[in-house]
């Protein structure tokens, strides 16, 4: 925690940002050098940061001039769809040298890594198109010796541009260094005033939130607790500011974050224009992307024409004064083009959205805007935030801090910390510049009543159409089997467990190690549990008998099967692929990490803690707002297995416990 001597020399906690973020890039360097030494390929194929084998289906030039490779990957039935590739990743090529040992597997021969970095321009689940230098050997991608695949490399960039942010702000004149010294210390935040305006779709809080966001010179927080309405409050914010100002800028740390509020300011009817790829590739969602605007211009195909020209000409091996001429002519014209479709493509936008670090681009160079709106700005490090406030007179940031945090994988700067948001701070520092949204329409009230108490203040309230929301009569909505301390022999084929609403189900226990620890990419450890996961799909299956086949199908309860550990969920889905009861219902299961279900939500939400050991070590467990996370996912059901016997020895974990034992009555 920062002491408020510190807070009162912004150049000083900036400097000390900047040495915790070095600390982090080293450790993720090593990691990653470490990773690209002793992890296989094979092993990096199953996380999802490559793909092998690819093959090449076109190369070609997009609309921002860029030379693109486009590959497709085969998946068999049983094959993961999943995959950690997006939007501004760095990726590198590489290719299985041909071995007289017929008996190697392509994953296990010798690799030969190309020396170029790529960009991907945008992923899907078979299909990725990836942005590549000019001087990228195509013919060698694209011929049949050995098996092509792609793997995530380390991405220096992102890096650079947070120390670069950090080092601008330190040196800041004007407006940026106004708010630097203002989210650094106690000053006031400056306001405007003006009687309260009334919003027809929303409640108290959310009205609250939108009037301050308005009223605020320098900076706003909206404060949205799971099921609050965040989104929908900071759209209508958006919206109003827009009656006050020709354009804003908005933006999150994650892809998939930025997708999410664009789409819904699309759906409010304004004109989104989204640096860089979505996520989910589908026609509505590139609909408001810059590079399918750009193709879409009517001056376009007279650009593409004038591009061509030039690399035919760049090709030609005949070079004179004419040559030198004709070259400069071509280039003028092709640069006032793209400038003039530019101009009217910013021009006509109302919202500029991007990630932080995708708001470092090239083409946002120059541009200010009046406010900024960062959206999961609870999930953000300081350092990325300041690279788009450089840009804007005020700042409104809106997320959760007591959700997902940001990701530190250097333990010495977590401590240091890293981990603290800039949100975190300004809330700190200024807490009448924060909202709390109060209201929730997501899940029963039993259910947010722990998280309520215990991350909230007990200022939660559920609204009265969820308030008793369930999926059957007289059911309790949070269940905790507890998995034994050390797991039993098998259960039989086709068994059940008692998962009545009348009762907390605990396990027998037996004599066969319960948790196991399994190494994972970048020499990292992370856990699974056999027994807990088999336990976990019999009491979804008792769940599933007490609500009825038809019931599920007709009325589509869906259902998320949660565990912090990837190595358990990738277990989970293996289970879940064989076994033969969950055949009809798969489409309705999703089996995810935490920070996989963020800003989603199921029916049902099962969640498989994983740790059983006699010392009571439960890792990352206790980081307490992931459990927040996983727990409030659900409407109507919470499903809980874990070894009670090692997790109570925390106080948040007994706390747990005993309210849900205390549903019972």
């Amino acid at each position: 925690m920062t002491s408020d001597a510190e807070t009162l020399s912004p150049i000083l906690e900036l400097q000390r940002q900047r040495a915790l973020l070095q600390m982090e890039y080293e450790e993720e360097r090593a990691a990653y050098q470490q990773m690209a030494e002793a992890v296989g390929v094979e092993r990096r194929v199953e996380r999802g940061d490559a793909w092998m084998p690819v093959s090449v289906t076109r190369t070609y030039y997009n609309s921002l001039n860029q030379l693109c490779v486009e590959i497709v990957r085969q998946l068999g039935p049983d094959d993961d769809a999943d995959h950690n590739f997006e939007f501004g990743r760095p990726v590198q090529f590489f290719r299985s040298e041909k071995s007289n040992t017929s008996h190697l597997s392509p994953l296990t021969s010798h690799l030969h890594y190309y020396a170029f970095t790529g960009t991907v321009s945008f992923a899907e689940a078979e299909r990725m198109v990836v942005a590549v230098p000019d001087g990228a050997p195509l013919v060698d991608l694209q011929s049949g010796e050995g098996q092509l695949g792609v793997m995530l490399s380390f991405d220096e960039t992102s890096f650079r541009l947070m120390f670069e942010a950090l080092e601008r702000t330190m040196r800041a004149k004007g407006r940026l260094g106004y708010l630097r010294d203002l989210f650094y210390t106690r000053q006031r935040a400056e306001t405007f005033t003006f009687p309260d305006m009334g919003f027809q779709y929303l409640n108290a809080t959310q009205e609250r939130a939108v009037n301050e966001v308005l009223r605020a010179k320098d900076v706003a927080i909206v404060h949205g607790p799971p099921g609050t309405g965040k989104t929908t409050t900071l759209v209508e914010a958006i919206y109003e500011t827009l009656r006050r100002e020709p354009q804003v800028l908005v933006c999150a740390q994650s892809n998939m974050a930025v997708d999410w509020i664009s789409e819904k300011l699309v759906d409010r009817g304004l004109n989104v224009l989204r640096i860089g790829n979505p996520v989910r590739v589908d026609d509505k969602m590139l609909a408001f992307t810059y590079e399918r605007r750009f193709e879409a211009h009517p001056d376009y195909p007279q650009l593409w024409a004038l591009r061509k020209a030039i690399r035919e000409l760049r090709a030609a091996k005949k070079r004179g004064e004419q040559w030198h001429q004709r070259m400069d002519r071509l280039k003028d014209r092709a640069t006032e083009l793209e400038i003039r479709i530019r101009s009217e493509l910013f021009g006509e936008a109302r919202v500029i959205a991007s990630t932080l670090v995708g708001s470092a681009n090239r083409l946002l160079d120059g541009m200010k805007f009046g406010t900024l709106f960062i959206d999961e700005a609870a999930q953000a490090m300081e350092a990325a935030c300041w690279i788009p406030i450089r840009r804007a007179q005020r700042v409104i940031l809106a997320g959760d801090h007591c959700q997902l945090p940001p990701t530190v994988k250097c333990y010495e700067a977590l401590r240091g910390g890293l981990g603290r948001t800039l949100m975190e701070r300004i809330a700190m520092l200024k807490p009448e510049v924060v909202t709390l949204l109060r209201m929730q329409y997501r899940m029963h009230e039993d259910i947010m009543r722990f998280s309520s108490d215990w991350f909230y203040h007990n200022q939660m309230v559920a609204a009265p159409e969820v308030k008793h929301r369930s999926i059957l009569d007289l059911d309790l909505p949070m269940t905790w089997i507890s998995s034994p301390h050390v797991a039993p022999p098998s259960p039989p084929e086709g068994g059940t467990i008692d998962s009545s609403a009348s009762k907390t189900i605990e396990a027998p226990s037996g004599a066969v190690g319960g948790a196991s620890p399994s190494e994972s990419a970048g020499g990292s450890y992370s856990h699974f549990n056999d027994f807990e996961a088999r336990l976990t799909l019999l009491a979804l299956q008792a769940y599933f008998e007490l609500i009825g086949r038809e019931r599920i199908l007709q009325e589509r309860i869906d259902v998320g099967i949660i565990s912090p550990y990837r190595a358990q969920v990738q277990l989970l889905r293996q289970m879940l692929k064989q076994t033969e009861f969950f055949k009809p219902f798969r489409r309705f299961i999703t089996v995810n990490t935490v920070d996989g279900f963020q800003g989603q939500e199921r029916d049902v939400i099962v969640i498989s803690l994983v740790r059983s050991n006699d010392e009571g070590q439960i890792g990352f467990l206790r980081d307490l707002r992931r459990m927040n996370v996983a727990i409030t996912r659900a409407r109507m059901k919470v499903i809980i297995l874990g070894d009670r016997r090692t997790l109570c020895r925390h106080p948040f974990y007994r706390k747990l416990w005993q309210y849900v034992e205390s549903l019972r009555g």
